[in-house]
């Protein structure tokens, strides 16, 4: 019923000159091809960017920032401006932006809403901390877990989604009294020297003890696993893992319900409701982070874990929480909560006045502006064409993902599904040449994410589709 009322609203008056409908166009870069696609119009140019050059920010880049830091595409593209789905280069040139600053901004970029609750808040009280109060972040705090179910009522704000991950690791282990830790193959958590051991990917590992006391079971990929999409026989790996790398008891089990970084892949149907109850029986509690999908973005639920009917003992969330505010989030029961009281335990910024304002608005950006109800429409309409656009072009292998929380994975031969890295690639340049700025994940690298601004509308799916084609056309 929720979601049929979300459907039926109207985007609310403050965002009508900006919302993610149909507008007048604004001038584009001529692109190579005059049969190439047209970026649906919009009502909106940037104010002329009077910065360093292109070729200066990238010198000084290379200069004064870590070389750990790369860039997209070969020619990398600057970004100056942002309105709702849509980014500007310095040239005014707009991009549809298809990965939301690595499906960070959920409800648009600058949306006004957003915009308005944090210049309010940033005018009275930039920066206090939780020694003090404040309401903000109490409030947060309570219309954030009322969006939770049961009794995760607790939240402890921090900064980012690997320091939310790291903070769940500590509190199941300090609750649970054990110490080894479940999660998956394919999984990524975040960077920190806590949350890397949980990490499966070679190429973001370094050659470094991280691992400690953390088991990674098959990934319940249906498909690339090897039990495809048998829920079941992945959670059959679970209990033997309990049963052979452990003592037999566990402090907690760590998830994603569709693995971003590893390419949008979805778990197994049944997967987690038989794996929680082994992680339960082996004394542990489950986490559910929700960095990614949480907030509506899969369509048919506001968080991910709800799609698999479980009940998670930790919720962890950042990214689209602050639609690019640095602002994460560790929500619990009371009892759980309760652990991290047994010592003095504080964080500077999580919290902070403006971030809670921010956070807030973004909460009543999702309601009001219909965005869950949108996923589900404009994802389910865009997994119809990119299902066409893989029935015209063999090197599409797999196309996957609820709501605005999709994957494409591309092979050479769908028999053997080896990956067509290069080919993605080049698509991935392609694309950006004609207008549209992709995300790219996978272990080798070839796999399109597809998680733009969650207010990303049908027109700018047909878009994204028909550039894809032609760039596989291309190919």
């Amino acid at each position: 019923m929720a979601l049929r009322n979300a459907a039926s609203r109207t985007l609310p008056s403050l965002i009508k000159s900006a919302s993610c409908r149909s507008f007048a166009s604004v001038p584009e870069e001529a692109v190579s091809s005059s049969t190439a696609p047209q970026m649906p119009a919009f009502d909106y140019s940037p104010p002329a960017y009077t910065g360093p050059s292109k070729e200066e920010v990238l010198r000084m880049r290379k200069q004064h920032l870590s070389p750990a830091m790369f860039t997209h595409f070969k020619e990398p593209v600057m970004i100056t401006d942002g309105k709702m789905q849509y980014l500007f280069d310095e040239r005014g040139r707009r991009y549809l932006d298809a990965f939301a600053g690595i499906v960070t901004v959920s409800v648009g970029h600058c949306h006004p809403g957003v915009l308005k609750a944090i210049r309010d808040q940033q005018d009275r009280l930039q920066h206090t901390t939780t020694i003090y109060l404040h309401d903000q972040v109490a409030a947060y705090a309570k219309e954030l877990t009322d969006k939770l179910p049961g009794n995760l009522k607790v939240a402890y704000f921090v900064n980012s989604g690997s320091e939310a991950n790291d903070m769940a690791m500590m509190m199941a282990r300090l609750y649970t009294g054990n110490f080894d830790m479940l999660t998956l193959r394919n999984a990524y958590h975040g960077l920190s020297a806590g949350t890397m051991g949980l990490l499966s990917h070679s190429t973001w590992k370094p050659n470094l003890p991280t691992a400690f006391g953390v088991h990674h079971a098959l990934n319940p990929d249906p498909y690339r696993g090897r039990f495809g999409d048998d829920g079941a026989a992945y959670a059959a790996d679970v209990a033997d893992l309990i049963g052979s790398a452990t003592s037999g008891l566990v402090a907690g089990f760590i998830h994603e319900t569709v693995q971003g970084v590893g390419g949008a892949v979805p778990l197994a149907d049944g997967y987690l409701p038989l794996v929680y109850d082994m992680v339960k029986q082996a004394g542990g509690i489950n986490i559910a982070d929700e960095v990614q999908t949480g907030f509506g973005r899969t369509g048919t639920h506001y968080w991910g874990f709800e799609t698999q009917g479980v009940m998670p003992d930790i919720v962890t969330m950042a990214k689209g929480i602050g639609n690019g505010l640095p602002l994460a989030a560790v929500v619990t029961t009371p009892e759980i909560a309760e652990v991290l009281a047994r010592r003095l335990h504080f964080n500077t910024y999580g919290g902070n006045p403006v971030c809670s304002a921010g956070g807030r608005a973004v909460l009543r950006a999702v309601e009001d502006d219909g965005l869950q109800a949108n996923c589900l429409k404009v994802g389910a309409h865009l997994t119809k064409r990119l299902g066409e656009l893989q029935g015209k072009h063999d090197v599409i292998g797999d196309v996957r993902g609820p709501g605005l929380m999709m994957g494409l994975e591309m092979v050479k031969d769908r028999s053997t599904k080896a990956p067509a890295t290069a080919e993605t690639a080049q698509v991935f340049e392609r694309m950006k040449d004609l207008g549209v700025l992709m995300g790219k994940g996978g272990l080798h690298g070839n796999c399109f994410r597809i998680k733009p601004p969650m207010c990303f509308n049908m027109q700018d799916a047909d878009f994204l589709v028909d550039v894809m084609d032609q760039a596989l056309t291309e190919l």
